[in-house]
């Protein structure tokens, strides 16, 4: 079976990206280090213990790992002390140089989280400023240091600040000894780590030439590497673009994954995706990254008012297109939600065997280590068009094309079976769609005169092939 939408991009041009799975580790939390780094203790190896998660990713179906920040900083990470020295906290440049080294004796790839907006207080540079005022060579690295005020925490001088956030120093990124110290620690981490990739932080606050030039000097490094940006709002093809990054987060179809259930309103999530990657999509050949949860936002598992609706939430995370992130502990079914102060429950402390053993949905799991198979062994899934068959309140159903293959994917978050009817224009008499997530084996339908009848089994999904 075929249809006559062409493929957008050709396949040579692809990334390793389109193809991979990944799974977000936050270390800091992850590993139960203390919130403050002393800045004195000698180095604790905790990230090596993430050694022994690597069966369970590749159980997962991961093959790519997505390390939130990692250099030493002051508490959670994103407030940079050094960009060239693993945080204590989590080890030394020796343990994550081990990490590295069994990710890639396991074929699975590595990118880290880049925080170029701001650094922390402690930061080498912002402490010389501290010490010698006027008289520091670095006193032009920070975005709008001023001699002759006093900054919230009583330095005799102010400076620009990550949302209000004084503890978050805005970097001068115009200033050329910034990017070269900065393109300097991205050539070491290419070096010591072998890295493929880099998320940028708060991408939509940083300098757009800054990103062509980081783009620039990262492809000299290594052709393949793959650069994708934090952002929440605006046109994303204003950061993803061939002289920019490669990709953004996809905060759109994250919030109509989770509230499309939540509603019973998958009209929602079929705007948006037939918005960005419909026949007339403003993203057509964009591999976004998507994600049901990360380490700012509440779990999905707690977002969602029925827990059986993680089962099609997530199988349109593996189907739609984008690049597909798991957020540690989520694959359980996991809970957690933020508060006013504090990001802590999102970040918690997790243990392999106990998360594992005590898992709030246990089938979760092998439920998304399916999903991730079929994914991996159909291409349209990786690479396809998108295009919209049917749209109820719970049930959705699209065509993924690709070359010569074409997936049919219907999804239903309905306590209930539900049978709806598709027209496949491109079908003939005689085909058959078989399952590849069939509830009973040998789970076929047949196309007569372009038009097939399927019954979605209750909060699950079929995907279909001839």
């Amino acid at each position: 079976m075929t249809t006559n939408i062409p493929s957008q991009t050709p396949l040579a041009a692809r990334h390793w990206a389109w193809d991979a799975t990944f799974y977000h580790l936050y270390p800091l939390g992850w590993s139960g280090a203390p919130a403050r780094n002393d800045f004195a203790s000698a180095p604790l190896p905790r990230l090596a213990a993430f050694g022994d998660w690597l069966d369970h990713l590749q159980t997962l179906g991961v093959d790519a790992l997505y390390l939130g920040p990692v250099f030493e900083s002051t508490t959670h990470g994103y407030d940079t002390a050094d960009y060239f020295r693993v945080d204590r906290r989590l080890g030394d440049n020796q343990t994550l140089a081990d990490l590295a080294a069994a990710l890639r004796a396991r074929g699975m790839r590595l990118i880290l989280d880049a925080v170029f907006h701001h650094v922390g207080r402690d930061f080498w540079a912002f402490r010389d400023v501290q010490a010698r005022g006027e008289q520091s060579p670095y006193r032009d690295w920070f975005h709008g240091l001023r001699f002759g005020g006093r900054s919230p925490y009583g330095d005799p001088f102010t400076y620009d600040a990550w949302s209000g956030n004084f503890d978050l120093v805005k970097l001068d990124l115009g200033n050329p000894a910034v990017r070269e110290h900065l393109f300097a620690a991205v050539t070491a981490w290419v070096r010591d780590f072998g890295i493929d990739g880099l998320r940028l932080d708060v991408a939509d606050c940083l300098d757009f030439q800054f990103m062509r030039d980081l783009a620039a000097h990262c492809r000299t490094l290594r052709p393949d590497f793959w650069l994708v940006g934090e952002v929440i709002h605006g046109d994303y093809r204003d950061w993803a673009n061939p002289a920019t990054l490669d990709a953004v987060t996809n905060y759109e179809v994250y919030k109509g994954l989770y509230s499309s259930h939540l509603d019973a309103n998958y009209f929602e999530l079929a705007y948006t995706l037939n918005r960005q990657f419909g026949p007339q999509g403003i993203y057509r050949g964009l591999p976004l990254y998507t994600f049901a949860d990360n380490h700012d936002v509440d779990r999905v598992a707690s977002r969602l008012a029925d827990p059986a609706h993680l089962y099609p939430l997530y199988s349109l995370l593996f189907t739609i297109p984008g690049v597909p992130s798991l957020y540690y502990g989520s694959e359980w079914g996991m809970g957690g939600q933020r508060t006013a102060t504090s990001d802590a429950a999102l970040r918690p402390a997790l243990d392999l065997a106990t998360a594992s053993a005590s898992a709030p949905h246990p089938a979760l799991a092998a439920a998304i280590a399916r999903l991730a198979a079929v994914r991996r062994h159909l291409p349209a899934l990786r690479h396809g068009d998108y295009r919209p068959l049917h749209v109820a309140h719970q049930q959705l159903a699209f065509a993924r094309t690709v070359a010569d293959q074409t997936v049919i994917v219907a999804v239903n978050a309905a306590p209930h079976p539900a049978t709806i009817t598709l027209d496949l224009p491109a079908t003939h008499q005689g085909d058959r769609l078989t399952d590849h997530l069939p509830a009973e084996p040998g789970d076929t339908f047949p196309v007569v005169n372009g038009r097939t009848t399927i019954t979605i089994p209750p909060t699950w999904a079929r995907i279909l092939t001839v």
